[in-house]
């Protein structure tokens, strides 16, 4: 397993941008498919968007189609996740999940993501 830790959290106004941050450490992660999920107040964890170990395919949820991008960079064992047009539905805590090395699934499941990170806190004002 990898170990995985969340940041670019932060306050923001609707309409605006963030940018998160997915640190690995771990020989696997640059093997690994790798996922954010989000899990609003009172709502269950929810798959955002994943990205295969090497950038080639890309699976978004679509609630964020057209406003987020995954990127990674296996030299720096790190995933980014852009985030524009922010809007208040987007407030959650989001986490990162790394899939087993060599994995083929990009999700949804959770289930298909065995290391997760401690999470992020987004809050997009209205």
């Amino acid at each position: 397993q990898v170990q995985l830790v969340e940041s670019g959290g932060g306050l923001v106004q609707a309409g605006g941008s963030l940018r998160l941050s997915c640190a690995a450490s771990g020989r696997t992660f640059s093997t690994s498919t790798v996922g954010w999920f989000r899990q609003a107040p009172g709502k269950e964890r929810e798959f955002v968007v994943s990205i295969n170990w090497n950038g080639g395919m890309t699976k978004y949820a679509d609630s964020v189609k057209g406003r987020f991008t995954i990127s990674r960079n296996n030299a720096k064992s790190t995933v980014y996740l852009q985030m524009n047009s922010l809007n208040p539905e987007d407030t959650a805590v989001y986490y990162c999940a790394a899939g087993p090395p060599w994995g083929y699934n990009l999700g949804p499941r959770e289930a298909d993501f065995n290391s997760w990170g401690q999470g992020t806190q987004v809050t997009v004002s209205s």
